[in-house]
């Protein structure tokens, strides 16, 4: 059941930063449990585990990650698209 929690929150982490960084609409579902997972991964070893807690991922953390996640992977994936 943990591992059931932890995937809808990292969608909905990922869902919000992708809202934040106006990219959520070209990121489908997997992409927003992948960056959610990801980002709270990176947003706590960065930051820290302060602030509310679900499922085990502190969310403000965990979705200031996903942010900087999903703006790095647009800007290679943008850079990459220019070179082709």
């Amino acid at each position: 059941m943990g591992l059931l929690w932890s995937l809808i929150v990292g969608a909905i982490i990922g869902a919000i930063a992708g809202a934040i960084t106006n990219h959520g609409a070209a990121m489908g579902w997997i992409s927003n449990i992948i960056a959610g997972l990801l980002g709270a991964w990176l947003g706590q070893a960065l930051l820290g585990t302060w602030g509310p807690s679900l499922a085990g991922m502190a969310l403000i953390p965990s979705i200031i990650g996903a942010v900087i996640l999903v703006v790095i992977v647009s800007i290679v994936l943008g850079l990459r698209k220019d070179k082709a």
